[in-house]
């Protein structure tokens, strides 16, 4: 079991053991192999705490199950969207909270109080419409509701309103013709171009780079980011490349000129140049025809280290890897402060990570689709969550998901 670098300021979590519901019964959903449709399940936690009904997080216990007062209406959505689920007396549940508290198990209990309001990052017109992006497609399957933002909403302070916000198949270094290979690249370059002119930039680098700290912002102030692909590995770039001009085929920017210190995840990294298929030496390319790999989700102690805990609840803990823009992170450009909490064991390659800023939380996911092997972005057919109801690399982005929900709501001045 992994120990996971000390947590500032832990612990506004309500950790709680029993007596629980007096005089009712409660409904447990799940997580172990039991359970028919795990991505649904965590729609119905969220559909539990929209309807004012708390929500314990069973950490470890059966692979992370949910635990909630009895509810006609709750047991008939669980019906309805085919989420397998148990109704247990009070001594049962009672049973329950007695073995999760006890010292001699790595279990714990997180109270989720509240829905969190949920913004995923992205560019949604009549050209371009980013149908592949993972986290709106387990969010629709899962039906827990979001909002969609892009640049604008983002420069007009609009994060305020959000307790959580995705990014994914994004270029924070501005760099539109790096990857103009495809019609649709080209239009949303030029449609970028247009957007940063009208809001009086000289560069769309410029617009990211505002854009970027705005976010960062949004960051230290309370917020959750979970970035994926290319979305995590840009963002930091754009952070650590602040005071400087990224072009493509003319980046000559060296080590020593970039500024790590602004950066979240990662340090010493290199970007490439225009002509090569990645941003920078963070992201680790490899042959996905020539075999089949898998990275490790870390274990981690649920009653001493709970963030990480919650973050990679999981009915399994061997993952098969899968390919994107930024496809795997080098561990030898993650910072110490960063925390891993997947990797691949034969190589190293880092999938998962997490880390601090200020009042907020973030984590960096590496990959485009976790059921989709060799997916390398935008324009291909979107992934049918209803065949991988059970997905545990689609499971670990609704764990980040759900991670706000256990937090008290911050006060907005």
């Amino acid at each position: 079991m992994l120990k996971a670098l000390p947590m500032r300021r832990w612990l506004t979590f309500l950790c709680c053991a029993f007596p629980y519901f007096s005089g009712a019964s409660s409904i447990l959903i799940p997580m172990d192999e039991f359970q028919q449709n795990h991505l649904k399940a965590y729609g119905i936690a969220y559909y539990s705490l929209q309807n004012d009904v708390p929500v314990d997080w069973l950490l470890n216990y059966r692979d992370g199950s949910f635990l909630m007062q009895y509810s006609k209406g709750i047991e008939t959505e669980c019906r309805v969207r085919g989420v397998s689920y148990e109704v247990i007396s009070d001594p049962q549940t009672n049973s329950i909270l007695a073995k999760v508290a006890s010292p001699s198990v790595n279990m714990n209990l997180v109270r989720m109080g509240r829905a969190p309001k949920i913004a995923v990052y992205s560019p949604r017109n009549d050209l371009i419409e980013d149908e592949t992006d993972a986290v709106l497609l387990v969010l629709d399957y899962a039906e827990i509701p979001y909002d969609i933002i892009y640049d604008n909403e983002v420069l007009d302070d609009e994060l305020v309103l959000y307790d959580w916000l995705h990014l994914h198949h994004e270029d924070f270094t501005g760099q539109v013709d790096k990857f103009n290979w495809r019609w649709s690249n080209i239009m949303e370059g030029e449609m970028q171009k247009m957007n940063a002119q009208s809001l009086g930039y000289a560069s769309v680098t410029d617009m990211k780079k505002d854009v970027a700290l705005k976010i960062k912002s949004f960051l230290a102030g309370g917020g959750y980011l979970f970035a994926m692909c290319s979305g995590a590995e840009t963002f930091d770039l754009a952070l650590s490349a602040e005071e400087l001009e990224i072009s493509p085929f003319t980046n000559g920017i060296v080590r020593y000129e970039l500024d790590y210190t602004k950066t979240l995840a990662f340090t010493n990294f290199t970007l490439e140049d225009g002509y090569s298929r990645r941003f920078s030496d963070i992201n680790v390319s490899r042959d996905w025809n020539r075999k089949l790999s898998y990275f490790s989700i870390f274990e981690f102690s649920a009653k001493w280290d709970v963030v990480p805990a919650i973050l990679t609840q999981n009915h399994e803990h061997i993952i098969q890897e899968f390919s994107g823009l930024t496809t795997a992170f080098s561990k030898q450009t993650v910072k110490s402060s960063a925390l891993i909490l997947g990797e691949n064991n034969a190589n190293g390659n880092v999938r998962y990570l997490y880390g601090e800023l200020g009042n907020g939380h973030w984590s960096y996911y590496s990959g485009h689709d976790p059921e989709k092997r060799n997916s390398r972005g935008r324009n291909g057919q979107p992934t049918d969550l209803s065949m991988f109801p059970n997905s545990p690399g689609y499971r670990l982005i609704l764990n980040n998901v759900l991670f706000p929900s256990t937090k008290k709501k911050r006060q907005k001045t």
